[in-house]
């Protein structure tokens, strides 16, 4: 609140020496116009510099996954692009930032099932989920059978592909997949899109979940019990290189089993969602080229936000100028790209999202479904 005294004061002094003012544009000898604008604009900054503070800003919170994956680090970039706090100059340029006031902030979670199942209750307002995860939710099976469809879930774009990770500890002699019964093996927490994939890889290769010795920690801590063998092998999807895996790989803590094979291709053909995938050499120390599945990181949001917020935050993550903010996060936010913003969605597109990507003429007949309710 600016204080009345200083309003009647500015207010005052403009009135009394408007004869002074009138006079002084019109020498040319006296003060130069630039130089009153430069007073007034003082003035006025004086008596408008608490306006900022009246500018409503409206908490947008972002579920990630655990700080050693890959969602954590492109979360944070995303975040970082879209806030738009009052007096920030970044966000002078137009699009440059989300919606005026929007403060976004990321939180770590134990992977997509929670964070989907966080979207539709609105506990958050957007997330980074697995594009199977995301399947799964909207029709109600697998992992949310008991919860039901999740009807809430929108999705705002398509964004990099992710592979599962099979990381297995050297004296565990663990060549494939097949190889995992009777063994140590960390899915996940039963929140993660982790545990959901895995399922899917052990069922191809038929090792049944109660032939192997099941850990559900999280990520993180997994990594820390594979460095210390106290587990024999863990999964984990993420776009490569993942923080954990490399570490683990590069101690020699670790190596990176395939996935392939008739017991892979089965794989594929069993899965809604999987697709093949290949990690190349030398994306990890130690590590050659690598045959593996994968699915797709996706960000969603829930459908009670506004058209015009998801508009917005879609202009300002596509915004040439944020282009190095983002890619800089992670070697996956390389590849996020308009042209395949839209590519195979797990979910209906957020109304405000259909509208981005109709104006740019980048969407495909097959995704333009609302998703409105």
């Amino acid at each position: 609140m600016i204080p009345q005294a200083l309003v009647s004061f500015v207010v005052k002094m403009l009135t009394q020496n408007r004869d002074c003012l009138t006079h002084m544009t019109r020498r040319a000898a006296g003060v130069s116009r630039p130089g009153l604008f430069l007073t007034l604009g003082a003035l006025a900054a004086v008596m408008f510099a608490g306006g900022e503070a009246s500018i409503s800003r409206t908490a947008f919170v972002i579920a990630t996954g655990p700080t050693g994956g890959t969602y954590f680090p492109v979360g944070e970039a995303i975040a970082s692009i879209l806030s738009h706090p009052p007096g920030v100059y970044r966000c002078e340029k137009a699009d440059v930032c989300g919606p005026s006031g929007l403060i976004a902030s990321v939180r770590t979670s134990p992977g997509a099932v929670f964070n989907v199942l966080a979207v539709n209750a609105r506990t958050v307002d957007a997330a980074l989920a697995q594009s199977d995860v995301v399947a799964d939710a909207v029709a109600g099976r697998a992992a949310f059978r008991i919860a039901g469809a999740q009807t809430h879930v929108r999705v705002l774009a398509n964004l990099f592909p992710e592979d599962v990770h099979l990381l297995a500890m050297p004296a565990a002699h663990i060549k494939s997949a097949g190889d995992l019964k009777g063994k140590r093996v960390s899915l996940g927490p039963s929140t993660s899109g982790t545990a959901v994939t895995a399922r899917e890889v052990l069922a191809a290769f038929h090792v049944p979940l109660s032939r192997i010795r099941q850990n559900g920690d999280s990520a993180d801590i997994a990594a820390e019990k594979l460095s210390r063998q106290e587990l024999d092998a863990m999964f984990f999807v993420g776009g490569a290189p993942v923080p954990l895996a490399r570490e683990l790989l590069e101690s020699g803590k670790a190596v990176l089993v395939p996935i392939g094979g008739s017991a892979g291709a089965r794989a594929l053909k069993q899965s809604h969602a999987l697709t093949a995938s290949i990690i190349p050499a030398g994306l990890y120390p130690r590590t050659g080229a690598t045959q593996t599945v994968g699915v797709h990181a996706v960000l969603i949001v829930n459908d009670s936000i506004s058209d015009a917020t998801a508009y917005a935050i879609l202009k300002s993550l596509f915004n040439p100028a944020n282009r190095n903010a983002l890619t800089g996060s992670h070697r996956s936010a390389q590849v996020i790209r308009i042209g395949t913003a839209t590519a195979d969605l797990p979910a209906p597109l957020h109304p405000g999202a259909l509208r981005f990507y109709r104006a740019l003429g980048v969407l495909h007949a097959t995704e333009a479904k609302s998703g409105k309710t």
